[in-house]
């Protein structure tokens, strides 16, 4: 096994034609600060690099897949415009960058996924998960913020149109069966342990396919997403930009934090 990458956010190693990233910060939860943003978008790059490289999966470590955001951005951004502009910028060439990745990606998902991560997840190609021990979410209107990092991009081309606005409108959590049964999840094992080997096995058989029509199969289906993301994402980057200097979101995030219900004004 060959290490390509390795940071203090993440690792990217290689095995004949496989590659692994694995999220590693579990104390973390995983979480998508600026440090694992920019690790990621280099691990993307360095792998679309690797002409030998066919499929990849994409693990983590600890109890969570990805707890999503960093809730420092939210204080960061608050306070500094310039610092608000050069995240949302990071975080929509995380998106594009993903969807441009030449091989398929196999997300192994053995716990639960939120927001960016959950983002993430929906932009590879298959997803493993585990029925005991999974749920996809996006709160980010619980927390006062527009979903601007990709969940009005990807919940819909997963779910269809309706059941996003259900999810998306409200931040509720999909179980891992349910995110199976509306399209989110591809391959469903019984436990968190059966995820990355099952996650690996399919990574394989994509592998050892013809792969020239692997590749332009997946470009020709990630063009549709491609058209999609010029329609929606600057919009949603854009309301998320909007949102985070609101006064909503102090009070969601105050009220969170005291245990209690939100008191918004009048629009």
């Amino acid at each position: 096994m060959n290490v390509l990458l390795e940071t203090t956010t993440l690792t990217v190693t290689a095995e004949e034609t496989v590659a692994t990233i694995t999220l590693t910060r579990p104390e973390l939860l995983n979480r998508f600060d600026e440090q694992l943003h920019l690790d990621f978008l280099e691990a993307l790059a360095r792998l679309g690099a690797e002409p030998d490289i066919r499929a990849a999966v994409l693990a983590s470590t600890g109890s969570a897949f990805s707890a999503g955001g960093d809730f420092d951005f939210i204080r960061k951004a608050t306070a500094d415009l310039g610092y608000l502009i050069n995240h949302a910028d990071v975080g929509r060439r995380l998106v594009t960058t993903l969807l441009e990745v030449p091989f398929p990606i196999v997300a192994a998902v053995h716990g639960p996924a939120v927001g960016l991560g959950a983002t993430v997840v929906l932009g590879c190609d298959a997803v493993v998960a585990a029925r005991d021990a999974t749920f996809l979410a996006d709160p980010h209107v619980v927390v006062g913020l527009a979903a601007g990092d990709g969940g009005c991009l990807f919940w819909p081309q997963s779910m269809g149109m309706l059941m996003a606005k259900r999810f998306l409108l409200t931040g509720d959590r999909l179980t891992a069966e349910d995110a199976l049964r509306y399209g989110m999840v591809t391959d469903l094992v019984d436990s968190a342990d059966e995820v990355a080997p099952a996650a690996r096995e399919l990574a394989d058989k994509i592998a050892a396919l013809p792969p020239l029509a692997v590749q332009h199969t997946k470009r020709a289906l990630n063009n549709v997403m491609r058209a999609r993301a010029s329609e929606v994402l600057d919009l949603a980057m854009a309301y998320e930009t909007v949102t985070v200097q609101s006064q909503d979101i102090q009070e969601a995030l105050d009220a969170a934090k005291q245990r209690r219900p939100g008191v918004y004004a009048k629009r």
